[in-house]
């Protein structure tokens, strides 16, 4: 969660509130980070109920490269107005989410939703407590400290998750 809870939101590039806000989910009042998750989930399960695994997989993985890049580009921006990683910039929040989903896809239906679902709790849970180099990533300066403690936190969900998977035998 960003130290900058209180700063005064100045007038920004349109293009850069929409895309730093996950399309306005930033300006949920409360929790605004999980508002932006919950957001990259349903994204996200759109598109599978749309595609075949292979085509969500790689889906998934362009969504993660382009908006980590985008979320490094727009997060700059928004510093000069907004400060430092304000909670109301979630873009980072979307690529964390989606990194569980990466291996989410499953034998069926329910045990899918149940890993996205299990994804999704991880990442925040991780993205709010910042283990084993997350606070380090997010003291970096810039739009990189704004996304790679959520790429970080999302790899760790994703590990776990690939690790339920497998043992439960939901391939």
């Amino acid at each position: 969660m960003s130290d900058n809870n209180n700063h005064p939101l100045g007038e920004a590039p349109w293009l850069h509130v929409v895309l730093s806000t996950g399309f306005g989910s930033g300006f949920t009042p409360v929790a605004p980070g999980t508002a932006g998750a919950v957001a990259a989930l349903v994204i996200w399960w759109l598109c599978y109920e749309n595609m075949d695994v292979a085509s969500l997989t790689w889906v998934t993985a362009g969504l993660i490269v382009v908006t980590t890049a985008v979320g490094v580009w727009t997060s700059n921006v928004m510093e000069h107005y907004w400060g430092h990683d304000s909670r109301t910039v979630n873009i980072d929040e979307f690529v964390g989410t989606w990194m569980p989903l990466l291996i989410a896809p499953a034998d069926s239906e329910t045990h899918t939703l149940w890993l996205a679902l299990l994804g999704f709790a991880l990442f925040r849970i991780i993205d709010m407590w910042k283990p084993l180099g997350c606070r380090r990533l997010d003291r970096m300066p810039g739009g990189w400290g704004v996304m790679l403690d959520d790429v970080l936190a999302g790899f760790y969900a994703l590990i776990i998750v690939a690790v339920v998977k497998y043992s439960l035998e939901w391939t």
